[in-house]
């Protein structure tokens, strides 16, 4: 029973972290943060849309639809235990950052994104969210890559 209350405080404890920085720098955004720089600059948009603003037409029914996956990935894992267990920190940052945006959904109209890179290449401009999502799923994979090259050993 104990353990189960830590690897609950622990999916929670990132989940939060994440939730409430990613939150956080996007107040600082809406209220006025801005810089620029030779590489990145702190900017504010709207994305109505997701990833690259693709599906924007959709822009009224995305929320519904990001609601619905946020919800069927929490029955799936909470219903996975094992492999829940073995990521709960990944986990925590991936869903925390996904609540994240879709707040900015219900109350923006829309994801508030802010990191523009145009260093040799111009990026797609992104938020703290999407960085943590993309680092919970890289953290899955190496954990799992070195998981499985151990079992074999």
């Amino acid at each position: 029973m104990i353990d189960k209350i830590k690897y609950q405080i622990l999916f929670w404890f990132s989940f939060v972290v994440v939730f409430i920085f990613d939150q956080w720098f996007k107040y600082l955004i809406l209220n006025g943060l801005r810089y620029q720089s030779e590489y990145l600059d702190l900017t504010f948009a709207l994305n109505t849309g997701v990833a690259f603003s693709m599906f924007s037409f959709l822009e009224h029914y995305l929320k519904y639809i990001h609601l619905i996956v946020i919800i069927i990935l929490f029955i799936y894992l909470f219903n996975q235990k094992i492999f829940l267990k073995k990521h709960l920190i990944a986990f925590g940052m991936i869903l925390g950052a996904g609540s994240s945006n879709l707040f900015d959904r219900f109350v923006h109209g829309g994801v508030v994104d802010m990191f523009f890179w145009h260093k040799w290449f111009e990026f797609a401009i992104f938020n703290i969210a999407d960085v943590m999502i993309n680092l919970g799923v890289f953290l899955i994979l190496i954990q799992e890559i070195f998981i499985k090259k151990e079992g074999r050993k």
